[in-house]
């Protein structure tokens, strides 16, 4: 700009000269002097040259008149038949002198024949074309807001083409409270325009100012040119940030993901820049425990979620934000943020056996207390609250305490260790959130025995069938108790109850073992002398005080084949049997000669008599009866038949291992005559031995009959404790020989026995296992007699 007005001024100086020398020039040579106005149109004339230098027409033709303007095409140009200057184009002041007072264009007009030069001026007058313009159309300029009144801003001044009084005269500033306009006149049509600061900026309540600025030539009518001025009030932090909220409360659920977004906090600075840039940051009174839990953007102001968020470790966080600005020296202010966390049902109910009773007597009474049981949750509300209950019926119930959330677990009835001793108690506890969460607790009571139970046998009665013959010393039969108690109250011993002198004399030779109710014998029972007995045997248990109970035991002696068959007829003399039977000759066949009569003391197979023939004087002439013992004749005596015969008959049993006695018979065979004679004395003798053997049989049945009754009744009464029936029939029968023979139908569980032989002794009974001469029956319950 300098350097512009120092070229301005040199071409003033130089443009002065040169009028100064034209002027001298023309007053020495005869210089002419026009002047036009500028911007007139093509072809104005300036002047007429030739009249002005006194040349006709034909001279200026003959002479060739012409301009001289440089290298460059002349503004003006010459009309060669009269000599009249013209313009040849557009002429702009401005462009030809720039700013110059005085703008002379020179010109030299030649003439040839002879050479002479003539020197025309034309001064160009200026017109206001232009209008005053500003280096800028707009200009900003930054003002700080701590600016002091009276300071002053200089501008840029309008510069205007025209000069003179048609260049810029006065400058205009838009209205406004802050600046007004002040003018320096520097001389040289410079005037300078400053803004001067009437009244402080706020660039709080105004950060940009917008100005005219209008400047105005002297023109008539005035041009004028404007520009616009943008003061931007420079920021000085004044300001600390604000919150957009007096209070910020959020409510965030518990167990929320890392990440979730709290709240946003916002603040505002009024300032710009960095003292309008705001950062948050946790107060310094913000504990390690929230530091934790949450993440703070120091950009946005967003909070988020950084940790695991427990209602039960905290319900409420209060945690102070500071926003800051970024001047140097920073402005901040602090605002409190509180999260109010919300109750998620998360956590199960938590039982706690308290107190706990493991063994429980069986003899408890009802309501007592077997365990104390505290329920809690650490949810809130209704996800708190919790009902406990069992999980199924069990002779415990629980019952509430006047403490909140506590239990007694009690006996609601008697328990019963031999029926349940040990009991699974699971305990449910459910909250009342949604959904619910629940929880069980299990515990194991076992119920300790009392000795409430006596024992019992495993069979009441029992009944045990034994051989005769047994060895003394080893056991015969064992007894068995169980005692549903435990331990020393079930620990049982054994011991045979002997009652006063005379009853069960048999028992003093039993023997039980105390420890497994094993019984021994010490002597050796036969059974033709005792079939039956009964004793009773004690069990006791171990506990205090100690219980027991006894049990009957029946014993029947089996039979086994240790009895030979003895000979009744013939009578045995000198240890063997021998009899003379004397008949006549002339008997016919099947005549019966005699029978020989046995018993075997022994019953069933065992007693079961069968006869045969073991020697024979004659096969042909005698018969004998295998079962009845009967000697019959074949056929009728012959001359030639010896008059005595010889018979050896060989009685056995059935055992299985066969007893056998012998029986010799001689039949002497005499004539009819002293048949008859023989026959008197031996009748009578016969009469007297029949009615001895007689008598003797009738005592044996008598004896017999009365035992076999008691025998009956005993058993019945035995049947009548018993669920099985046993039924036992005995009928006796004479045969027609003279042998007594018996039948036993018996019943053992589902099937019932025949058995069939001779004549039983007192008190004989039979036991199922005897096979030899034992028949399965069809099962026909009855209860009259069977006779076979």
């Amino acid at each position: 700009m300098e350097q512009r007005r120092q070229t301005q001024r040199e071409r003033g100086r130089l443009v002065a000269y040169i009028i100064v020398l034209v002027t001298f020039w023309s007053t020495a040579s005869g210089q002419f002097r026009y002047s036009i106005s500028e911007e007139v149109i093509e072809g104005t004339v300036v002047g007429n040259v030739a009249k002005d230098l006194g040349l006709d027409r034909a001279t200026l033709k003959e002479r060739g008149y012409r301009i001289v303007y440089g290298t460059t095409e002349p503004p003006f140009r010459v009309n060669q038949d009269n000599g009249i200057l013209y313009v040849n184009g557009k002429i702009d002041r401005e462009e030809i002198c720039e700013r110059s007072k005085v703008c002379v264009i020179d010109l030299k007009v030649v003439l040839e024949n002879p050479l002479e030069v003539h020197y025309v001026a034309v001064e160009i007058l200026d017109v206001n074309d232009h209008s005053p313009s500003f280096p800028e159309r707009g200009k900003k300029m930054e003002i700080s807001e701590s600016a002091l009144t009276g300071a002053k801003f200089q501008l840029q001044a309008a510069r205007d083409a025209d000069s003179g009084s048609l260049s810029v005269q006065q400058y205009k500033l838009s209205n406004n409270e802050h600046f007004r306009l002040e003018v320096k006149d520097r001389g040289e049509d410079r005037k300078t325009p400053s803004l001067l600061l009437q009244k402080p900026l706020d660039r709080e309540s105004a950060k940009t100012h917008v100005l005219l600025l209008t400047a105005i030539d002297g023109g008539k009518p005035p041009r004028s040119g404007n520009m616009t001025i943008i003061v931007d009030v420079l920021d000085v932090n004044d300001n600390p940030p604000l919150f957009t909220k007096e209070v910020y409360t959020v409510q965030l659920k518990e167990n929320s993901p890392l990440g979730t977004t709290v709240i946003q906090v916002n603040a505002t600075d009024l300032d710009e820049g960095p003292n309008g840039e705001v950062v948050y940051s946790f107060g310094n009174d913000v504990d390690a425990r929230a530091r934790s839990r949450f993440d703070l953007n120091p950009i946005t102001g967003v909070i988020t979620v950084a940790g695991e968020i427990d209602f039960e470790d905290c319900s409420r966080y209060e945690i102070d934000i500071q926003a800051s600005d970024r001047a140097e020296h920073p402005l901040s202010t602090d605002k409190s943020v509180v999260i109010h966390i919300i109750d998620v049902n998360d956590n199960a109910p938590e039982i706690e056996v308290t107190s706990f009773s493991r063994a429980l007597p069986e003899d408890s009474k009802p309501g007592t207390t077997v365990a104390l049981i505290y329920v809690k949750d650490s949810d809130s509300g209704l996800n708190g609250k919790v009902m406990c209950y069992l999980s199924q019926d069990l002779p415990f119930t629980l019952t509430p305490s006047l403490q909140s959330n506590m239990y007694s677990l009690v006996t609601k009835e008697l328990l019963d260790r031999e029926q349940q001793a040990q009991y699974t108690v699971t305990i449910i506890s459910k909250d009342a959130g949604e959904p619910p969460l629940s929880s069980e607790k299990t515990i194991t009571i076992d119920v300790s025995d009392k000795n409430d139970n006596s024992p019992v046998f495993s069979q009441n009665p029992y009944t045990f069938y034994i051989t005769e013959n047994n060895n003394p010393g080893s056991s015969i039969l064992a007894v068995t108790a169980r005692d549903n108690d435990e331990g020393s109250n079930a620990l049982i011993s054994y011991h045979i109850l002997r009652l006063r002198d005379g009853e069960q004399s048999l028992a003093s030779f039993l023997n039980v073992n105390s420890e497994n109710g094993d019984i021994t014998a010490l002597k050796s029972f036969d059974f033709e002398t005792v079939k039956t007995f009964q004793f009773q045997v004690v069990a006791t248990d171990s506990g205090t005080p100690s219980l027991s109970s006894n049990v009957t035991v029946n014993v029947f002696i089996l039979d086994q084949n240790d009895n030979a068959p003895v000979i009744l007829y013939p009578v045995s003399s000198n240890g063997s049997a021998e009899g003379v039977e004397e008949i006549p000759r002339n008997v016919n066949a099947a005549h019966l000669v005699t029978k020989v009569r046995a018993y075997d003391a022994d019953i069933g197979y065992n007693g079961w008599l069968l006869f045969s023939l073991q020697e024979v004087t004659e096969h042909s002439l005698f018969a004998l009866d295998r079962y009845t013992g009967q000697i019959r004749t074949l056929r009728s005596f012959t001359e030639t038949d010896e008059a005595e015969q010889k018979l050896v008959i060989l009685v056995k049993d059935n055992g299985n291992v066969s007893l056998s006695a012998t029986a010799t018979v001689i039949v002497k065979v005499v004539e009819p005559k002293e048949a008859f004679a023989a026959s008197d004395v031996k009748s009578a003798t016969n009469d007297d031995e029949e009615s001895n053997v007689t008598f003797y049989l009738m005592i044996t049945l008598a004896s017999v009959s009365a035992l076999f009754l008691i025998s009956i009744i005993v058993l019945i009464a035995m049947q009548c404790s018993k669920s099985t029936d046993y039924t036992s029939k005995y009928l006796q029968e004479t045969n027609y020989d003279g042998t007594l023979c018996h039948s036993i139908q018996y019943r053992s569980g589902e099937k019932r026995y025949m058995l069939v032989g001779p004549r039983m002794s007192i008190g004989s009974t039979i036991v199922p296992g005897s096979h030899a001469n034992t028949l399965v029956l069809p099962d026909r319950r009855r209860t009259s007699t069977e006779v076979r």
